[in-house]
């Protein structure tokens, strides 16, 4: 697959790493094409820079790893190369005091839908810091890593399903792009409990088997 990448961050970083890795041509876009030729280089596996404009349009897979302030400003400058490709956003809108930013407004995939209508926009990849995404795998207590994905077009989600695989992660089907909000609402609250408090996120939910309460307290016919 050719995957374009928009920013050199640690973002970009973490994820178009395992992506060289699994074979997919990346080309790294940046502002700052210093940035970029580092990005490229540190990512090898022929990796190449380039500039955003260039990036956008030479990717399936366009992943927008930019900041929530900018990233809608950029797309909407490349939103002609962009036409018809999956732009991939796993930003998040969460500001101090772990506010999250959109709060009564559009989420921040769709305001990249918005900035470029042509493209096909899917959230993922946002609920986790960056170096979680550098492990190799993201494996937990013998459990891949699971990763919602939220978008509206089935063949943009079967592509980003298969990046998500090539980081050694699961996906999960998180619904369309209507609830990529509810994923960014997802990633303050758990930054506010992981940071904030010191809280393991993974307690304030129960296991998949006891979701209805434990099997034997389950009233004749009630669903599993």
């Amino acid at each position: 697959m050719r995957i374009g990448v928009l920013g050199t961050g640690n973002m970009a970083d973490a994820l178009a790493a395992h992506w060289v890795r699994a074979g997919h041509e990346v080309t790294v876009g940046g502002r700052d094409p210093r940035a970029a030729e580092r990005l490229a280089a540190r990512l090898g596996g022929g990796a190449r820079p380039a500039g955003l404009r260039a990036a956008a349009g030479s990717g399936e897979v366009v992943l927008a790893a930019l900041p929530y302030g900018a990233g809608a400003e950029v797309v909407r400058e490349l939103r002609d190369p962009l036409d018809g490709r999956v732009l991939l956003d796993c930003s998040n809108p969460v500001g101090p005091g772990f506010r999250l930013l959109t709060e009564g407004g559009p989420s921040a995939a769709r305001r990249l839908a918005e900035a470029a209508p042509g493209a096909r926009v899917v959230k993922a990849f946002n609920l986790c810091h960056e170096d979680v995404w550098r492990m190799r795998p993201p494996v937990f207590e013998g459990s891949r890593l699971a990763v919602p994905v939220c978008g509206d077009d089935p063949a943009a989600l079967a592509l980003v399903h298969e990046l998500v695989v090539d980081t050694g992660c699961a996906p999960v089907s998180g619904g369309g792009l209507d609830r990529a909000g509810l994923l960014e609402a997802t990633a303050a609250l758990f930054i506010a409990l992981w940071v904030g408090e010191g809280a393991d996120v993974r307690s304030i939910a129960p296991p998949l088997a006891y979701a209805s309460g434990p099997v034997g307290d389950r009233a004749p016919g009630a669903r599993p």
